[in-house]
This record gives structure tokens, sequence and C-alpha cells, in this order.
């Protein structure tokens, strides 16, 4: 390919990648702690749509004064507002709702802080934008909770999903590959776990950046691939994945420290999140690796395969993929 064609195909991608972030649209956060017997602390946090607040307002249980918030103020992420509401009956068995959220196309996470209670999260979602509150959160509430974020979260982060991508397309070896997905697997579910109980602390914006750096690294193994002299991803994948998964947990650690963990099921809500994302990774290479026989069997079919085709695909994706990421990469380091 000439480097002509390579700086076209990166151009091409990196306009994809400015419409198709590395995480989808925010969801929106609503934080409910007590305060004493009928008051209570109010945080509203809504995503930001082209520069104005998402057309959604949380409204507490009739009764509440007031129900709904002052207007948004932009902290240059998303949109929030705060305030103390009183609520003389209580907020257990009763009913809270986002409107509006009906209309779109992102979800809200709620955190509940009753007094002398455990903190207890809560999914709202388009198809179910109200719920009421019980007295007490059972496991199993924190199981599928946690579990349903897991999983959304790893099809919502397109930079985790390119890297298990140009994992998929770098190794072809079947050992060799669940071997790999293993290793990430246990890594990053290490640095999840040491991160979300607090054991390891460190700033997000360089972590993003060098989870952007492993899909950028990932992308110039496939580019530079030999196969008379195989490079250190294909000699020992297993060690490029567990490195790099190491990583990519304590980019899963941030996402779970703005949802919070309840006090009285960390363990639960912990390993229900960690097996939805699990769950989420092995849809999306099972959906890769079917993508990939279905069209290699209508490329042979229509007579266009060949190892000339294959390379040819192959230093696409490797391109599609770098360049993406070296976007991802540049934008983070800038927003350091």
């Amino acid at each position: 390919m000439s480097l002509l064609r390579a700086l076209m195909v990166c151009c091409l991608f990196v306009v994809a990648a400015t419409g198709a972030r590395a995480h989808a649209l925010d969801p929106g956060y609503l934080s409910l702690r007590q305060l004493d017997a009928r008051a209570w602390q109010v945080f509203w946090r809504k995503p930001d749509v082209q520069g104005t607040p998402m057309a959604i307002t949380a409204r507490l249980p009739e009764g509440c004064a007031p129900a709904t918030g002052p207007a948004p103020v932009s902290d240059g992420q998303a949109w929030a507002s705060g305030w103390t509401a009183i609520c003389p009956e209580g907020m257990a068995g009763r009913m809270i709702r986002i409107e509006g959220l009906e209309r779109q196309a992102t979800d809200v996470l709620v955190r509940f802080e009753a007094l002398e209670q455990s903190p207890v999260t809560f999914r709202l979602t388009p198809s179910a934008p109200e719920f009421v509150v019980p007295e007490v959160q059972t496991v199993w509430g924190v199981l599928g909770t946690y579990g349903v974020l897991g999983f959304e979260h790893i099809l919502e982060g397109w930079d985790h999903l390119l890297f298990v991508l140009a994992l998929v397309l770098l190794i072809r070896a079947p050992r060799r590959l669940v071997g790999a997905i293993t290793a990430f697997t246990v890594a990053h579910s290490i640095t999840l776990a040491l991160a979300a109980l607090g054991h390891l602390s460190i700033p997000g914006p360089p972590v993003e950046a060098i989870i952007a750096l492993s899909v950028v690294f990932l992308a110039i193994e496939m580019l530079k691939r030999n196969h008379a002299h195989p490079r250190l991803s294909e000699r020992a994948p297993w060690m490029v994945a567990f490195a790099f998964g190491l990583l990519h947990g304590l980019g899963f650690a941030g996402a779970l420290r703005e949802i919070g963990l309840p006090e009285s099921d960390v363990a639960v809500a912990l390993l229900a999140f960690n097996i939805g994302v699990e769950t989420g990774q092995l849809v999306f290479v099972a959906v890769i690796l079917a993508a990939m026989f279905v069209g290699g069997r209508v490329v042979n079919g229509i007579g266009l395969g060949g190892p000339a085709v294959m390379r040819l695909g192959e230093r696409v994706a490797g391109y599609g993929i770098g360049c993406i990421a070296t976007f991802w990469l540049a934008e983070r380091v800038a927003g350091f």
C-alpha cells in the first residue's frame, strides 16, 4: 500500500472516530443522600448534547419539595445542579422518575443513600424511566444491576473493544487466542478489584491515554507482521495481553467508581460487574469470529480469495485501528 493510500485510509477512519468517541454518551447521574428524617441532599447531572443539557428532568416523589432542581450549570463535560429536598413522608416505597428519558438513547444511574443504610444503585433506561424505592435492595437486585452495567460498559467502550479486535485479527492460532483473551481477562480483573476497593489509585487521564497507546501498539504489530520472523505479540501473546489488561482494568475501575459500590454487598457488586464485562467481551469476540468466517466464505465464493487479498485486508484493518487509536491518544494527551 502506497503512502498516499495509507494516509487516505487514516483520514477516513479518523473522521469516523470523531463521530464515535472511545465511549458512548455518558449516562445521567442522580444522587440522593438523606441528611435527617425529612431532608435529602440531591445532586443531578445530565449529559451534554451539542453544548446544551439533555432534555431530561429528575423528578422526586410527590410530596417532596422541591421535586425538581434549579437550572443546571455546565462543568465542561455535563450539566449539574444540586438542591436540598424536604420529603416529610420519606422515600422508601415511593416513585422516582426521569422525565423525558423515554425519548433518549442513554441511561441514568441513581445512587440512593438513606440514613443508617448502605448506599444502593439503580439503573433507569428509556424503557424503564422510573422506579419505586425499595426498603432494602436484595442481593439479586445488586447482581442484576451491576451485571448489566458491566455488560453495557464493555460494549460502549470502543477503545477496549478495538484492543480485543486487534488481538483477534493478530492471533490466528485458536489456542494462542484463547490464552491471550484469558490473560487479558485475568489481568483486568485484578486491577479492577484493587482499584475499585481503594487499594490502587492512578489518575484517570493518563490511564485512558495509555489504553489508547496499547491499541496503537497492536496496530503496529499487525502492520509489521512477518511470518518468517514472528514478533513478540505473536510469540507470547498472553504476555502482551496480560500487561495491557492491567491498564484496561484501571479504566473499568474508573467507571465503577463513578457508579459506586453498595457497602453491604461490595463483593457481590464487584463480581457482578466483572461478569458483565466478561460476558460482553465474549459476545464481541464471538460476533467478530462469526463475521470473519462468513466474510471468508463470501470472498472465496465470488472468487476474490487469495493471499494478496488477505494481506490487503490485514493492512487496511491495521491502518484503520492504528489511525483511530492514534487520534484518541492525541486527544487524551491534549486533555491532560
